[in-house]
């Protein structure tokens, strides 16, 4: 027990009570740290606003699950497990060290509830946590600094690499395990060589073998190692403290935060400025983001947050084919400009622009709107609406990609990115007599209603290729007794892609006159085969009917008993499902479209290593067809690799973009003949059982 030895609070060095220090670390500490956070919370004072303050029990949940729960750091499994041990003894030591800190003003202190039984059983898995936290650092360290995960890795452009910082933090955590665990291990000792009855330690923990490997130490030594481990405890523990600001361990203190402020609801985009209408969007004077403060406190916030795992990057398919764009470093880039334009020194510095500053036109222009970063990363960090907000910036200064200017000048002019004319979208209903012939297509611009509305959108009005779905879409309709109207040349693009290319006002336009349209044509569902006029339509639009995606009526109708399938004839088709990021990621949609699948009798479906959540963008997409990157290879080659690899030679998709990528990507692959694509209602339109 501690009687054995003179206490911190007690003792003296050199005739000075080292009750002095137990002060005066702690108060220099604290004050230190203090004036560190009032230096990294000064950009977020001067930031953009962010609505994060409602829906309570979503963040409550997200919270316990995330962040307590640690939910995401298992899909890397043995990373994350080394995070969780390391994240579940802080919680369980961070009692003792907090204790600790008193205990050296006060011999007897104890927390409330702390003093007795309870007390007695926090010990004994303190103990074991102390041990747990040690083997884990180690671990990590190993990893860090002898395997070196790809995913760690800095290239030369992006600065220097944080394997020194980390180990250093690695080792000052171990510091505070193993001075905490010597300070009770001395104390056991000295009483069991006093015939005292020492403080129970858990047996097989890093203090039970500190106390067997100190025995045999004099008193006098043993006094020495308790106080100096007590102390080097509390410097290390004050000195932790104040370093996490200062680099990549900022998310120790924000990731609780940040996941609490979390956004919500995926797929959506922020609007141009919280507060702001979309009929006060004309009084704005700029748009987007083109310095630093022009960032929301929460994105700043996400900057503070980045841990630097690279699992964002990882995951990335615009990083993994070369293009010049890894998430991991929009976060870090940031962070270190707000260290450098707002110092722990000296004023505030001058702000710059971002992009030509610290970020490339080439780099933001490069993301897809995948979400695949932001489904990885496990303290939930934003990346779209950042990239979103910083093409707002470059669109409001007239900085657009020469390849992406016509198809924007089109959509302004005729609706649609091909800039062909309005009466021709309903031609692939009206002009082809052998589908006229076996489908009848009611058009709302010839006063025809319904109570369903089949949104098609520019693609799959005006492509040659992906008018083929259309009209499986229309037949599949058809056949489950689906009443349903078309807008035709009353209907303009979605505006999906422009919204998120940063062309705000053009989306504002195209959505404003396809909401009249919806609305006047009094249809009470609106179906899409697209899932980027999908996401549009629920996360863009507002006060529209209900909206579907084909793959739930199919479903639906599969299960009423409305469609009836027949089986698979072509003998050695393997058939796998490639999920699009819209349906899947963006909306959760990712058991509807393989129900309808596995429907089909026969069938053999395999799935991709990545599929569902991890499902790799194709690299379509709305304007990304006409945008031109610099990339090394392209997204829809790398996923017919992946639907080879899987062991399938028929990949089902159900979004034209998709499609459009695949077949594309089937061919410069040199894999015609061999590999064919095919989207998820042409594939039901041929297994229907007609009557």
């Amino acid at each position: 027990m501690d009687t054995a030895l003179i206490a911190p609070a007690n003792a003296s060095f050199l005739g000075i009570p080292t009750v002095i220090f137990s002060v005066l670390i702690p108060v220099v500490g604290i004050a230190l740290f203090t004036y560190i956070m009032a230096k990294r919370v000064a950009p977020l004072i001067f930031a953009n606003p962010d609505f994060r303050f409602n829906r309570f029990p979503e963040r409550v949940f997200n919270v316990l699950k995330l962040w307590l729960g640690q939910w995401k750091h298992p899909r890397y499994m043995t990373a994350g497990v080394v995070h969780i041990l390391l994240f579940a003894g802080f919680l369980v030591l961070s009692v003792r060290s907090s204790s600790l800190v008193i205990i050296g003003v006060s011999e007897d202190f104890a927390l409330p509830g702390f003093g007795g039984t309870f007390g007695h059983i926090y010990n004994f898995f303190k103990d074991y946590a102390a041990t747990m936290v040690l083997v884990a650092a180690l671990i990590a360290a190993y990893r860090r600094a002898i395997v070196k995960p790809a995913r760690y890795a800095v290239p030369e452009k992006y600065g220097k690499d944080h394997t020194s910082e980390a180990i250093f933090v690695l080792g000052m955590i171990s510091g505070l395990m193993i001075t905490e665990s010597l300070f009770e291990a001395s104390a056991a000792a000295a009483a069991i060589q006093k015939g005292l009855k020492p403080e129970f330690i858990a047996p097989l923990s890093l203090p039970w073998f500190l106390r067997i490997s100190i025995f045999w130490m004099s008193e006098g030594a043993l006094q020495a190692t308790h106080l100096i481990c007590y102390y080097l405890h509390d410097l290390i523990f004050f000195s932790f403290l104040c370093f996490l600001p200062l680099g990549k361990h900022f998310h120790v203190i924000t990731s609780i935060f940040n996941v609490w402020f979390m956004k919500l609801d995926k797929g959506s985009v922020k609007p141009v400025k919280w507060g702001i209408t979309d009929e006060g969007l004309d009084d704005v004077e700029s748009f987007g983001v083109k310095e630093f403060e022009d960032f929301t406190w929460k994105h700043m916030l996400d900057f503070y947050s980045c841990a630097d795992c690279g699992r964002c990057s990882d995951q990335c398919p615009a990083n993994a084919v070369g293009r010049p764009l890894s998430p991991r470093f929009i976060s870090i880039k940031a962070r270190d400009y707000a260290f450098d334009h707002y110092p722990l020194k000296d004023g505030f510095k001058a702000g710059e622009p971002l992009i030509g500053g610290i970020y490339t036109e080439d780099e933001i222009w490069s993301c897809t709107t995948c979400g695949a970063c932001e489904e990885e990363c496990p303290l939930q960090i934003e990346y779209i609406d950042k990239i979103v907000d910083l093409r707002r910036g470059m669109v409001d200064e007239g900085n657009v990609p020469q390849s992406l200017q016509k198809p924007l000048k089109a959509l302004e002019k005729r609706g649609n990115p091909w800039g062909k004319m309005e009466k021709k979208r309903a031609d692939w209903a009206v002009k082809d007599k052998e589908f006229k012939a076996e489908c009848s297509v009611k058009l709302v611009e010839k006063g025809d209603t319904a109570d369903t509305l089949f949104f098609v959108d520019s693609i799959s009005s005006y492509d040659d290729r992906i008018q083929q779905i259309t009209q499986a879409t229309a037949r599949i309709l058809t056949a489950a007794d689906v009443d349903f109207t078309i807008l035709g040349k009353l209907e303009k693009d979605s505006g999906h892609e422009v919204r998120r290319f940063g062309e705000e006002m053009l989306f504002q336009s195209l959505k404003e006159e396809n909401t009249e349209n919806i609305i006047e044509s009094g249809a009470k569902t609106i179906v899409t085969a697209d899932p980027h006029a999908y996401n549009a339509l629920i996360k863009d639009y507002k006060d529209l009917p209900p909206v579907k995606h084909i793959a739930e009526v199919i479903a639906e109708a599969l299960a009423s008993g409305k469609l009836r399938l027949k089986g698979i004839e072509e003998a050695g088709k393997v058939y796998t499902y490639h999920d699009p990021c819209y349906l899947g990621r963006h909306n959760g949609m990712y058991d509807a479209p393989r129900d309808v699948l596995d429907a089909i009798p026969g069938i053999s479906r395999v799935e991709m290593l990545k599929s569902r959540d991890r499902s790799f963008c194709c690299g379509g997409g709305g304007l990304m067809l006409f945008y031109e990157p610099v990339e090394e290879q392209r997204m829809g080659q790398l996923r017919v690799e992946m639907a080879k690899e899987a062991g399938a030679n028929v990949i089902v998709t159900a979004c034209p973009f998709c499609m459009v990528n695949l077949e594309d990507a089937i061919k410069t692959s040199g894999l015609e003949g061999e590999m064919e694509a095919i989207d998820l209602v042409e594939l039901i339109a041929r297994q229907m059982i007609t009557d």
